[in-house]
């Protein structure tokens, strides 16, 4: 009983950990050992039953709180549109574009990957798009199994980094800061990762040319009447679109606005040039724009004229990201109204989907909730406390333990059982630490990134699975024999990247300016500079008080 009482906060934290490898759900082995170890704590006069007085307000202020129903709004925007017709069109035109040059088709994965998470925020709707999509086109012109499906399942994680994503909507709740800075701070390090995939395809395309061909000249669609594929309107369109963007950016002085501003604003003004543009030629055929052209601008500026709508309000500071995420909803929803994809099985389809998402979040959060009263009551925060404290190297010993137990849990839990087991415990510590704590939170992120990519239990790695060939076919555009895609390929697929995802960690790490742009807005105030003055002259103040310290000012 002595030892009991003792270390009552790691056995508690080590009896979850054996639920959770039973297979026992999170949510419920969350709740169940935190009033088993309740009960237990009361009997051993470790504990108060007024304690548990606090629990009903904690789960109401639960259920109140307006900055998780960004949650179901994201998720619901993300479901429409991956039904709409976007990600099929994206890919499509996008592989057209890219398809000329070696690693053509696996750029565009990544393109469309990061367009379809600043829109959808949601990995599965990413990844079993695009495994649906390209994956048969990647295979029928012989890029290498697991080039393909690895692009494809990390493209598909973006949605985990680039806002709007999920998971910093949680973790921005469990640090107790703004979703908006989690969303401004995550945004470089996101597309960062983004372009760092395009390169690893570059030099894997060219080092070794057959395992990431370009598209053969009969499977490129896109031809004027004079043979070309029209390529120089394209980029005429686009050169004028950046000078626009640039031209009216200093008009109206973005140069000194913060860089996510800039970002958006730069974004709106070449998308609505291009648009405007490609607009007029279609209307008045007056021939300034070829085919390729005109169907890159009007697949791209729905999306994004969407990702305004959603991160330039809340960047801009005219939405709140709950805000941002019901005006994406509707956003979405005309979208898919206007491709003439709304359908009543459609909405039926995406709303159940989103309130099984939505519950299973909340169930989690009722049950972390749960652990974490009765953790606290153990003294549970103490312990994690002392013990991370102590480490060798002080706040860097602190980072680096962190990254790797986050790495190694990464394993076993999903990036939701993450954030409302380990969060909790790791931010109060980071805080104390000094340590920012929206710096503190995309490193989190990305490395609970990693956690969709992990062998054997990842589940971007599951959902490419449940849509790639697992017996052979006969391709409909070839007429040739396409052999299955086997799970090993996936797995080994998917190590490269995870390498170059923890690269993103050290990074983050070695430079914090990736995410700490995000204060630039914020009025820097010299405090060697402040100067306080106090009249310290007696008399009769202008409220008519005779009190000395009415003169005070």
């Amino acid at each position: 009983m002595e030892f009991l009482t003792a270390n009552m906060a790691p056995i508690m934290f080590a009896t979850l950990v054996v639920f959770l490898l039973m297979g026992f759900p999170v949510a419920f082995a969350l709740a169940a050992n935190g009033i088993l170890f309740a009960l237990v704590g009361i009997e051993l006069g470790l504990l108060n039953v007024a304690l548990f007085q606090a629990l009903p307000q904690r789960i109401f202020g639960i259920i109140a709180n307006d900055t998780l129903l960004a949650v179901p709004f994201f998720t619901l925007m993300g479901l429409v549109l991956e039904r709409s017709g976007m990600a099929e069109d994206l890919l499509e035109t996008i592989g057209q574009l890219f398809g000329t040059v070696r690693g053509g088709l696996a750029i565009a994965v990544v393109f469309v990957g990061a367009m379809l998470a600043a829109t959808t925020g949601v990995v599965s709707a990413s990844v079993i798009s695009m495994g649906l999509i390209s994956l048969p086109i990647m295979l029928r012109y012989g890029y290498d199994r697991r080039l393909a499906s690895g692009i494809i399942a990390a493209s598909g994680t973006l949605s985990q980094i680039i806002p709007p994503s999920l998971v910093l909507i949680i973790l921005a709740d469990q640090l107790g800061r703004s979703i908006g800075d989690m969303y401004r701070g995550a945004i470089i390090p996101g597309f960062l990762l983004a372009g760092t995939y395009v390169v690893y395809v570059i030099i894997k395309s060219y080092l070794k040319p057959d395992s990431a061909p370009a598209l053969p000249e009969e499977a490129r669609s896109f031809r004027e009447d004079n043979g070309t594929r029209g390529g120089r309107s394209l980029l005429v369109l686009m050169v004028i679109s950046a000078l626009s963007a640039y031209f009216v950016g200093q008009y109206i002085e973005a140069d000194t606005a913060p860089v996510d501003e800039q970002i958006v604003l730069s974004l709106l003004i070449w998308g609505l040039t291009a648009f405007i543009i490609a607009g007029v030629n279609k209307i008045f055929k007056i021939g300034l724009l070829s085919a390729l052209a005109e169907r890159v601008t009007f697949v791209m500026i729905p999306p994004l004229f969407l990702i305004f709508l959603v991160l330039g309000t809340i960047f801009i500071g005219v939405a709140t990201p709950t805000e941002g995420g019901a005006m994406g909803a509707v956003g979405a929803i005309v979208m898919a109204l206007i491709r003439g994809r709304l359908t009543l099985n459609l909405m039926k389809q995406a709303m159940d989907t989103t309130t099984k998402l939505s519950t299973f979040v909340v169930f989690i959060l009722v049950g972390s909730t749960v652990f974490g009263l009765t953790f606290r009551g153990v003294n549970g925060d103490l312990w994690v406390e002392h013990l991370l404290i102590s480490l060798p190297g002080g706040e860097l010993g602190f980072l680096i333990a962190v990254s790797v137990l986050t790495f190694v849990l990464a394993f076993f839990l999903d990036f939701f059982e993450l954030a409302f087991i380990i969060v909790p415990l790791l931010g109060p510590v980071a805080d104390k630490l000094g340590i920012d704590l929206i710096w503190f939170g995309v490193l989190l992120a990305v490395n609970m990134q990693t956690s969709f990519m992990h062998p054997p239990f990842g589940f971007a790695l599951f959902y490419l699975r449940s849509v790639a060939p697992k017996d052979r076919y006969r391709d409909k555009v070839t007429g040739k024999m396409i052999e299955p895609v086997t799970t090993g390929q996936i797995y080994r697929g998917s190590i490269p990247f995870i390498v170059i995802q923890l690269a993103m960690v050290v990074a983050v790490l070695a430079f914090p300016g990736l995410v700490m742009h995000y204060k630039s807005d914020e009025a820097q105030v010299d405090a060697s500079k402040v100067k306080i003055e106090v009249d310290t002259t007696y008399g009769t103040s202008t409220y008519g008080s005779d009190d000395p310290a009415a003169g005070f000012k």
